[in-house]
């Protein structure tokens, strides 16, 4: 049987919270993101046209919260420097220094969420990486 050649319309990638309100106050509140889809225990916020992460009450979801969060969220922003004196600002958990790998061309750092998942926000520093 042959895939489907159809386009995908939505990619959504989940983290599984204890403490849904308190995920959801932070992604709205510190990130900016919007609300897409309410499905109750389930909130799905919209990154960026077509990128989207949803945050499950794991009481409820397919999988559980585990205190190991092998995942990174990664958001490419136009403008590192004033994201990073942001999170400066806000004293977010776990903040790295700013960093540079040539290697994938993108200048970025990173910290965590409420319940322990690394975000990263990067810019790129050359075209095409």
């Amino acid at each position: 049987m042959k895939r489907p050649e159809t386009a995908n319309e939505l990619a959504i990638t989940f983290f599984y919270y204890r403490d849904l309100p308190r995920a959801m106050a932070f992604y709205e509140d510190v990130l900016g993101l919007e609300l897409a889809i309410d499905q109750g225990w389930s909130k799905i916020y919209a990154i960026c046209p077509g990128a989207h992460v949803g945050l499950v009450d794991e009481a409820r979801g397919m999988n559980k919260w585990t205190e190991q969060k092998p995942v990174q969220l990664c958001i490419r922003v136009p403008d590192v420097d004033a994201w990073y004196g942001y999170a400066e600002a806000r004293k977010l958990d776990n903040l790295s220094r700013l960093f540079v790998n040539e290697q994938l061309g993108i200048r970025a750092f990173v910290f965590t969420d409420p319940e322990g998942y690394q975000i990263e926000i990067q810019s790129a520093t050359r075209a095409g990486a």
